[in-house]
């Protein structure tokens, strides 16, 4: 080949070259941001679950009673008319070690 030809060939090679990696985003960057939009769209899908499951909540909430009862009795201690509320706490600890339960004064 003649020292024309091989310099064709070259610019050839180099034409595609830039054509594929060369410019502003590259072949490669493409196929980052391609992952990347992936990625992204999976993250948009769980918390689209997560935002239905809340919202289920919610209108439950404000509109069933049943579940209004159980939140206000579980969060809030309330108690029907008629009902007692027995609350255990724990014994405090023996500070002198005497087994009695007192402090050791008198």
């Amino acid at each position: 080949m003649t020292l024309g030809r091989w310099a064709a060939v070259a610019g050839l090679l180099s034409a595609l070259y830039f054509a594929f990696q060369g410019g502003e985003y590259s072949t490669s960057d493409l196929l980052q941001l391609r992952r990347e939009a992936a990625e992204e769209e999976t993250a948009v899908a769980r918390l689209t679950v997560v935002v239905d499951s809340l919202t289920r909540v919610a209108r439950a909430i404000e509109q069933d009673p049943r579940v209004q009862e159980r939140v206000a009795r579980e969060r809030f201690g309330m108690l029907r008319k008629g009902e007692f509320l027995y609350r255990l706490v724990p014994a405090e600890t023996n500070v002198s070690g005497n087994g009695n339960g007192l402090s050791g004064e008198r």
